[in-house]
């Protein structure tokens, strides 16, 4: 019976995953796992078409993978329009090695949000994807465990993030603990511990 129970459990956690697919390039830990560490975050169409909420997707972004995946990202950026050069080489600049490309499609839909994502991590050395995840779903935009988080980023961001943000959260995090770990240096860690983030 515990058996039955613990199968049952393992598919409806399946039946709620959000991400749809992940890859990470077979050579990463030979290749980008000590290269690729400094990123920028850029979110690019804007989700729902507004720049606020791409900020937010961004800003989102950049702090996860610096408090969760051991990134060092120090800038993000929302950009309207569809990207020119996917290999964003004009963001490459002040010592980034990678750029977190994050390809929102996200609306309203009742008292919450349906959001997809396509994500990337590109080496600014060549343009040559290191890690991808597709995922989506739909969420509450109100919910209890992220009202503090909610209230945190719409006095960053103004009223009009509020609905976004706690399925920006869920399905951001959801994509980004895919993502590979960089091997960080103790002067790596220096400059990330002055981060504060």
């Amino acid at each position: 019976m515990k058996r039955l129970v613990l199968v049952l459990g393992l598919a409806l956690l399946a039946g709620c995953a959000t991400v749809k697919s992940s890859h990470v390039r077979p050579d990463y830990e030979t290749v980008d796992k000590t290269r690729v560490k400094r990123l920028v975050v850029v979110t690019q169409p804007l989700p729902d078409g507004k720049q606020s909420v791409g900020e937010l997707w961004s800003l989102i972004a950049r702090r996860y993978v610096n408090q969760n995946r051991d990134f060092i990202a120090k800038a993000n950026v929302a950009v309207a329009g569809n990207p020119e050069d996917t290999s964003f080489k004009g963001l490459c600049v002040d010592n980034a090695e990678g750029i977190l490309w994050l390809s929102p499609d996200m609306k309203p839909q009742g008292k919450g949000m349906e959001a997809a994502v396509k994500a990337r991590l590109l080496r600014c050395s060549d343009g040559e994807e290191v890690w991808s995840a597709e995922a989506a779903g739909s969420w509450s935009s109100e919910d209890d465990r992220y009202k503090e988080l909610t209230t945190q980023y719409t006095e960053e961001l103004g009223a009009e993030v509020t609905p976004y943000v706690a399925p920006t959260f869920r399905l951001l995090s959801a994509t980004l603990d895919t993502l590979p770990r960089p091997t960080l240096s103790d002067v790596d860690v220096e400059e990330k511990i002055e981060l504060g983030e």
